[in-house]
């Protein structure tokens, strides 16, 4: 296999680090804080800041993509050479809010380095992921002698991530076109720990809703009442109860059809993570462990679906009482989905379930959110092999396979482009994305740059997309 030399990336990197730095500094000195209208201003400057760097940076088309909200980036540079795969980075640029007073140590905005560590927000989280692609890509041509990437790479960096992309699946299938890859890499996640670098392989999807129940037509009275009417806030009480099994699977019929089920490898892989249970347990505030039988921590919450109680209310619940029986009642429930699951079937299988176990003369109604469908990669897929390498290169040592437990716009890429998505992140939790002192390590974004300059010419010699198609389809059947 033709390697882009190791030593000729570094050195490069050694010679333009300070100059990247310096420009990722000024990026992140741009407040630009998608939830707070008074920041659109600053959330348009950074899209502009960004695509102007990329011109600079070589891309021939580098855009600001206007959508019904904030805007986006959109970036292209075609190889040139014939059959090569189109690999399409996701990011964003937009930051969650931050002020001083909030008890940052240094001002949020003014971007500072003391010792390994920059402290700003959005270091981590994305800017600073985003940005290592712009070194890694120049380290990748400087040490290949290319004049394009090995693969035909194209950009999307969002701009309201962090309010929860209310815009994002209208903009890529309006750009469908544009946006068409056979590959899609996730920059806007993170590794096990700085002494452990893994690559996350899938992410869950959620399906969520509301039902509100509804019996008599206003509060009556308990004890004219009461044991002869049906009561909206004892059936809620009752579909919260019934959600799960003795084994705490979860109850509703048909939900665990078609689940892509852990292998013995990833089973194992997992259990080599060092994981401390109490330690995580300390980080949840949580007093004990619970969970589906048979599985452990790390596999509930990244490999298997779930469904969570997330509010219960109705009913009079001021001081002193109130002896009613109540005129309605309300759930919200949700539901993490993984792979072999859709996220409407799901949705058809809640609402029969909630029609069916409610008496006679109790209404309801139930509201559902925008789904977002599960992603995963397998073990044995080319592009997460190249990914590995890459990673392995930089890092110098072996890496692990983690997934995340909690969802994303991923999931839109993957379902409109119908391309797979890989992720490839640096962060650590210590990083501390939407919290105070939000940093990036130095070594850590070193590596990340490292590891994109790597990453095109493996993908190029090693990724077929035709048969990686067919593996694909093939693990998803199972």
């Amino acid at each position: 296999m033709t390697k882009t030399p190791d030593s000729v990336v570094r050195s490069f990197i050694d010679q333009h680090q300070a100059d990247f730095l310096r420009d990722l500094a000024d990026w992140l000195s741009i407040p630009s804080v998608s939830a707070d209208p008074g920041r659109s201003g600053d959330v348009r400057r950074s899209a502009e800041w960004l695509a102007a760097k990329l011109g600079e940076t070589g891309f021939p088309v580098a855009e600001v993509w206007e959508s019904d909200g904030l805007p986006a980036v959109f970036a292209e540079w075609p190889s040139g050479d014939a059959g090569a795969p189109t690999v399409l980075v996701y990011g964003h640029h937009d930051v969650q809010p931050a002020a001083k007073e909030d008890g940052w140590d240094t001002e949020p905005f003014t971007p500072v380095t003391i010792g390994n560590r920059l402290y700003a927000r959005g270091a981590a989280d994305d800017k600073g992921q985003v940005f290592f692609h712009t070194l890694g890509l120049r380290a990748h041509l400087a040490a290949t002698g290319r004049t394009a990437p090995a693969v035909n790479l194209k950009l999307l960096i969002e701009g309201e991530e962090e309010s929860g992309s209310p815009n994002f699946g209208a903009l890529i299938r309006r750009e469908s076109e544009r946006l068409a890859a056979d590959l899609v890499i996730i920059s806007d996640t993170g590794m096990w720990g700085a002494d452990t670098p893994t690559v996350c392989t899938g992410m869950r999807g959620i399906v969520d809703c509301q039902v509100d129940l509804f019996g008599p037509d206003n509060d009556i009275h308990s004890g004219s009442f009461g044991g002869a009417v049906p009561n909206p806030a004892t059936a809620a009480a009752e579909l919260a109860a019934q959600l799960h099994d003795a084994d705490r699977r979860v109850a509703v019929p048909g939900f665990y059809d078609g689940v892509v089920e852990l292998t013995d490898r990833e089973r194992e892989l997992f259990a080599r993570l060092p994981f401390d249970e109490a330690q995580w347990l300390r980080v949840a505030k949580s007093h004990d462990v619970q969970g589906e039988a048979g599985y452990t921590t790390l596999e509930r919450v990244w490999a298997r679906p779930t469904a969570e109680v997330n509010g219960v209310w109705g009913g009079y619940t001021g001081p002193g009482r109130k002896t009613i029986v109540p005129a309605e009642a309300h759930l919200k429930l949700s539901f993490r989905l993984v792979a072999g699951q859709d996220a409407y079937r799901i949705e058809k299988l809640i609402r029969s379930w909630v029609a069916d176990r409610l008496p006679a003369g109790v209404r309801h109604e139930i509201v559902f959110r925008a789904h977002t469908q599960p992603c995963l990669t397998p073990l044995d897929h080319p592009a997460l092999q190249s990914t590995v390498r890459a990673m392995g290169r930089a890092f110098e040592q072996e890496i692990l396979f983690t997934r995340e437990g909690g969802s994303g716009p991923s999931a839109d890429l993957q379902d409109v482009l119908g391309a797979p998505v890989l992720f490839l992140g640096i962060s650590v939790p210590s990083d501390g994305w939407h919290s105070v002192n939000e940093k990036v390590e130095l070594d850590l974004l070193r590596k990340g740059v490292e590891a994109a300059a790597y990453l095109w010419g493996d993908l190029a010699e090693n990724f077929r997309p035709a048969e990686a198609a067919d593996l694909t389809a093939a693990a998803d059947s199972h």
